[in-house]
Parts: C-alpha cells; structure tokens; sequence
C-alpha cells in the first residue's frame, strides 16, 4: 500500500535568528515534525521552507503530496500570492492541510477560512489541558478523554474562524481562557485540521501527545485512493 506523502512546510527563521528557539529545534520545527510523522507506519515526510525557491512549494512538489503541515509565524506576509492559489487549488482538489499553532494567521488558512481567524494571545508559560470533545474521531484515537502541556502561549475565544465541521479538542488554560483548540474543514475536494499548539519557545513538538495528534490528522486528512475527481462543465444528455 503506498505511504501518505507528507510535506512539513516551515517559514525556518526563529530558529535562526533566536538562541532559545534554536535551542528547543536546533534543525528546525520542521524536521523535528517531519521525523515524528514518519514514524508511523504508512507515512513518508519531507520538509520546505520559506526561502527556498517558490518557498519550496513548486507545482511538481505540490502535485506529489497528499499532506501539507503549516507553521508560520512572523513571516505571513512574504510568502507569494500566487503560491498561496497554488497551495489553495491543491486543497479544493484533495490534498489534506493542516495548519498548526500561529499558522492561523496565514494567507492560506484565512483564504480558505475566509474570516480574519483572529484570537485574543497571551505569552506567560500557561499551562494548557486539552480535552477531547469528539470521542472516538480519528484524530484522537489513542488520546483519552485528555491531555496537559505544562508550557504554553494561551490563545482565547473568541476565534474568529467560520463554525467548524467538527471541534475535536477544546484547550483550559491557567489564566481561566478556553478555545477550540482542533477543528475540522472541507474545503471542495481536501480535508483541513488546524491544531493549535506549538509556540516556538516550547518544547510542544517533542510532546509525545501532540506528535500522535498531528500523525492521526495526517492519516485522516489524506485523500482516499479511492476517490474519483469531480467533474464540471457542460454534460450532454447520456446515450441508453
């Protein structure tokens, strides 16, 4: 059976420009996520960053992925309109997505959210507890009913994102904050999965239960072998 290609898209500068961050993900939050996933069976990742050429995002890349993961952060706005309709017509066309952390942000996810996808932030080492809301969906399988992160940036309701398909996991934080923290799109033919943790400072990545989370939506977010493209445009009448 082939693997799921996955393709772990990272902007790579805080892990160069800060000690701390390169301390945390010294080859990057990219290849940290990319070696987690591939150790589950069925699934080969790569990695791309920003300042590759066409931010390693290129039609031919594109077209031989079934997963993309994105996390941005402080550079939304340097990454290419049209790459950003590169990426969004893979989605509508079935490639899986799954924006992570401050990736809410990002050209892309706002374009297919097509709300601000704003949210209220603090940056104060919260302790974050994120509980299962939809027990038994793929995404959390192997979870239990929860989990804690003892370090964290809080993000607080309201998310100004359009009412989700599915809310798979809503976060408590220390300072008395929730929000809907995994929630599930369909956007044409691709499934999309945003999960909120993965401030760069901490060490979420390396969070045995969020690298489980993260591998789970790729699996649930790949498109079927099975399925068929759609087909549009004008339909003569059928011969018996």
């Amino acid at each position: 059976m082939p693997k799921v290609r996955v393709l772990v898209w990272n902007e790579f500068r805080h892990e160069k420009s800060d000690p701390t961050v390169q301390s945390v993900y010294p080859h990057g939050i990219h290849h940290t996520l990319a070696a987690a996933v591939s150790k589950i069976d069925g699934i080969a990742a790569s990695a791309a960053t920003l300042d590759e050429p066409e931010h390693g995002l290129t039609e031919a890349r594109l077209a031989e992925t079934d997963v993309l993961i994105w996390w941005g952060h402080k550079a939304h706005g340097e990454v290419r309109d049209d790459i950003v309709n590169r990426v969004a017509a893979r989605v509508l066309a079935g490639m899986g997505l799954i924006v992570l952390h401050s990736g809410h942000f990002s050209k892309i996810f706002k374009r297919l959210m097509g709300t601000s996808c704003d949210l209220k932030w603090r940056e104060a080492d919260d302790r974050e507890v994120l509980w299962v809301t939809a027990p038994g969906h793929p995404i959390v399988q192997g979870i239990g009913d929860h989990f804690t992160i003892d370090r964290e940036e809080m993000y607080g309701e309201h998310f100004d994102i359009p009412e989700p398909d599915e809310t798979v996991l809503i976060s408590w934080f220390s300072g008395g904050e929730v929000f809907r923290s995994g929630v599930t799109y369909r956007r044409g033919m691709g499934r999309i999965f945003y999960f909120r943790p993965g401030h760069e400072t901490f060490p979420t990545y390396h969070h045995p239960q969020v690298q489980r989370i993260i591998a789970n939506a790729v699996l649930w977010a790949a498109p079927s072998a099975a399925g068929l493209p759609a087909k549009y445009g004008h339909r003569p009448i059928a011969a018996d």
